[in-house]
C-alpha cells in the first residue's frame, strides 16, 4: 500500500496543535463500520476503504507518537513513521480474526516508531537483539521508578535492580546507560560558534608516520639477516633446539626434544643455553660493527 496522497502532514515547523486539530476531524469507525471496510480492502483493494481505516487511527498514532518524545527526536518524524506502521497494519489486517483494528495496529505503530528511533539515535548500531531493544525503551522509565535520575554512570544497586527487573545482564544495563547518557556528536562540530576550527582538528593520530614504518622494517630486516648469520655458527642440533625454544610458536618442551634426541630434558636445556649465547655473542657482536646498537637478549 503506497502513502496516500491526502493524508494530513505535519512538517517540523508546523503546528503540533493544528495537527492534531485537523485528525479530529476523522470520524472514528463502528466495529460493523470497520469490519466491512476492512472487507473491502482484502477482498477487492478498495483504496478508499483503506485510506477510512488509516485516517480513522490517525489520533491513535499521534497518541502513541506522543510517548516517544523524549528521545530528542521531532515529533512530526515520529507521527510520519507512526502512520507507515498504520499502514502497514491495515494492509496486514484480517477482520475475521475478531478483534478490532486498533489492537491490531498498536503493534505495527510501536514496531514502525521504534525503528526509527533506533536507526536515528546513534551512528553506532544500537538494539540489535530483542533484549537490548527491550533495555532500550525501558531503561529511562525503569531507572524513575527507583529514583535512579542522577548523572553518569548508575550506582552498583541501581543496576542490580535495573538488571532483575527487566531481566538483562548488568554489563548491558551499565553500557546501554552510558550510550544513552550522551548522543553522538559530529567531529566536524565547530570548537566554537565564533570560532573556525572543527574538533577533528584536535584529534591525535597514534600511528606511526610513514617515515617510521619504513625505518623500522629496515631495522627489522637487518636484524633478522643478523640473526640469521648468526645462527650459521651453530650446528645441526643447536640450531634446531635454537629455533624450536626460541622462535617457534609455541615453542616445543624440554620433554618433546629430550624424545626427539634421545638424551635427558636437562641436556636439551644445556645445549639450548649454549646456544642462544653463542647467537647473543655474535649478534651483539655484528650489530655493534653495523650501528644498530644492542640486539633483543630475548
Amino acid at each position: 500500500m503506497s502513502t496516500p496522497s491526502n493524508l494530513p502532514t505535519l512538517s517540523p515547523e508546523g503546528s503540533l496543535s493544528q495537527y492534531l486539530q485537523d485528525i479530529r476531524k476523522f470520524p472514528m469507525l463502528a466495529q460493523e463500520e470497520e469490519y466491512m471496510l476492512a472487507k473491502a480492502w482484502t477482498e477487492h483493494e478498495d483504496r478508499e476503504a483503506a485510506h477510512k481505516l488509516v485516517t480513522s487511527h490517525l489520533r491513535l498514532v499521534a497518541k502513541i507518537a506522543m510517548g516517544y518524545r523524549g528521545y530528542g527526536l521531532p515529533v512530526a518524524d515520529l507521527i510520519a513513521e507512526g502512520n507507515v506502521g498504520m499502514m502497514q497494519a491495515v494492509k496486514r489486517f484480517d477482520p475475521e480474526k475478531g478483534f478490532r483494528l486498533a489492537t491490531y495496529a498498536m503493534w505495527w505503530i510501536r514496531a514502525a516508531i521504534q525503528e526509527y528511533i533506533l536507526r536515528s539515535w546513534s551512528l553506532v548500531k544500537i538494539g540489535t537483539t530483542a533484549a537490548q531493544k527491550k533495555l532500550f525503551f525501558n531503561l529511562r522509565r525503569t531507572k524513575g521508578q527507583i529514583a535512579a535520575v542522577e548523572e553518569g554512570d548508575l550506582t552498583p544497586e541501581h543496576v542490580a535492580k535495573i538488571a532483575k527487573k527487566l531481566d538483562v545482564p548488568e554489563d548491558d544495563v551499565i553500557s546501554m546507560n552510558r550510550r544513552m547518557s550522551a548522543m553522538d556528536h559530529s567531529l566536524n562540530a565547530p570548537l566554537r560558534a565564533d570560532a573556525e576550527g572543527e574538533w577533528q582538528d584536535w584529534l591525535v593520530d597514534e600511528n606511526p608516520d610513514q617515515e617510521t614504518l619504513v625505518a623500522d622494517k629496515e631495522e627489522r630486516d637487518q636484524r633478522l639477516e643478523l640473526l640469521e648469520n648468526a645462527m650459521a655458527d651453530l650446528n645441526d642440533r643447536e640450531r634446531h633446539i635454537f629455533q624450536e625454544r626460541r622462535l617457534a610458536e609455541p615453542p616445543k618442551t624440554l620433554e618433546e626434544l629430550s624424545q626427539e634426541y634421545g638424551v635427558s630434558r636437562e641436556r636439551v636445556r644445556q645445549i639450548e643455553v649454549r646456544a642462544f649465547e653463542k647467537v647473543q655473542k655474535a649478534m651483539r657482536l655484528a650489530a655493534s660493527e653495523a650501528g644498530l646498537g644492542n640486539p633483543p637478549t630475548h
